[in-house]
């Protein structure tokens, strides 16, 4: 999917911050990240360990604890595929789930597929090349509304976006209302950090117009993989970031404006905690077939949930593969999953319609929704519920 920092940019921000003098890289936005050097074509697969030594070199870290009944599902393990957008901290849960044996305790044997962005392996999964797709829910919403049968049956993982000031503007820039004629960047238009921002914009929208400013008279600017250093530098005056940019940005004097994954923000800003994001889909004509196999998927991906929601700093941090956890600020990673894992990552994989509906929602505000859907056609919680 579209939106998000993408690998690409954690590499610009560690190296911006750690002094080597390194410029980002062009290419696609957030989770269709672009190229840092690899030689993959664009909506290629990457090896696991070619992605793995590609993320060592950012020194991304992680975590871990479990708690769920071993099934009886399968003697040999059953190959399946799934593809995978590539977003840092939407990765963590299916690692932990591989490095914990959780999916060969199932009777999986996953081979984890990382793409260059979620509308790639959604492509993947229609086109028959995988097995499920892992993606945000804006891809999910945006493929099933062009006729796509899919079904998306587990989440693992909510917002994840920041609004921050540039350093530069941090001192003029205090609320929204300071928004007005500045330049907010975002990955692109449609996606998902661009859909929340038009979201927050929207909601204040009354007390926005009381100041006098019209939500619309904010300026977009698309960025993709370069705005973290755009925003750094003060290209442009705020934007949708992720963390740890977030944290970066303001270690260098930015300012963070909304904070989605603050609880007391989220119910300001957005009015309810949660936008649904990263969940795993389905071919619909696979449904009966696969009945067993989403079961099993489902409560190794439960226990990787729990692992991250109740693990030590340590445990965290000791479950990811070496190559995750090698050079870079482990620390940092390590306070930041402490810090929002509970606004992150859910405890069972269950699918909140109401979540959905907000994602449906900002799609329709910022004209992208190509139709309207009954999301109910879409989302299902009944391979949760059977567990």
């Amino acid at each position: 999917m579209q939106g998000f920092i993408s690998l690409d940019d954690f590499e610009d921000l560690f190296v911006s911050f750690s002094g080597n003098g390194s410029t980002p890289r062009g290419g696609p936005g957030c989770c269709e990240g672009g190229s840092l050097g690899m030689r993959e074509s664009w909506g290629s697969p990457m090896t696991r360990r070619g992605f793995l030594a590609w993320l060592a070199r950012l020194g991304i870290g992680a975590w871990t604890l479990s708690a769920l009944p071993l099934p009886a599902f399968a003697q040999g393990r059953r190959k399946i595929k799934l593809a995978f957008c590539s977003q840092l901290l939407c990765v963590i849960p299916y690692e932990i789930a591989r490095s914990q044996g959780y999916y060969k305790e199932e009777g999986l044997d996953v081979e984890l597929v990382y793409m260059r962005g979620g509308t790639a392996a959604m492509q993947a999964l229609v086109g028959g090349a995988v097995d499920y797709a892992a993606t945000s829910f804006d891809v999910a919403l945006s493929a099933f509304a062009r006729g796509a049968k899919i079904v998306q049956f587990f989440s693992t993982g909510r917002h994840l976006f920041i609004l921050a000031t540039s350093p530069k503007t941090a001192d003029q820039i205090r609320t929204l209302s300071d928004l007005k004629g500045r330049t907010v960047g975002v990955a692109a238009l449609g996606t998902a950090d661009h859909l929340l921002l038009v979201y927050i914009l929207r909601k204040a929208g009354i007390n926005l117009r009381k100041a006098g400013i019209n939500p619309e008279s904010v300026r977009y600017a698309t960025l993709g993989p370069n705005l973290f250093e755009a925003l750094r530098v003060g290209h442009v005056d705020a934007g949708m970031v992720q963390e740890p940019a977030a944290t970066l940005i303001e270690r260098a004097g930015g300012r963070t404006l909304v904070n989605p994954m603050d609880p007391k923000h989220a119910q300001k800003y957005l009015g309810n905690p949660y936008f649904q994001f990263m969940g795993v889909s389905v071919r619909r004509e696979e449904w009966e077939a696969r009945k067993e196999e989403m079961r099993a998927l489902a409560r190794a991906l439960t226990r990787a949930l729990r692992y991250l929601n109740y693990g030590t700093p340590k445990l965290l941090a000791d479950a990811l593969p070496k190559e995750l956890v090698i050079g870079g600020d482990r620390a940092l990673l390590e306070q930041i999953l402490i810090k929002y894992r509970g606004s992150l990552y859910p405890r069972d994989g269950r699918i909140r319609l109401d979540d959905a509906k907000r994602v449906q929602e900002a799609q329709r505000q910022a004209g992208v929704l190509e139709r309207e859907v009954d999301l109910r056609q879409l989302v299902t919680n009944a391979i949760v519920e059977s567990l």
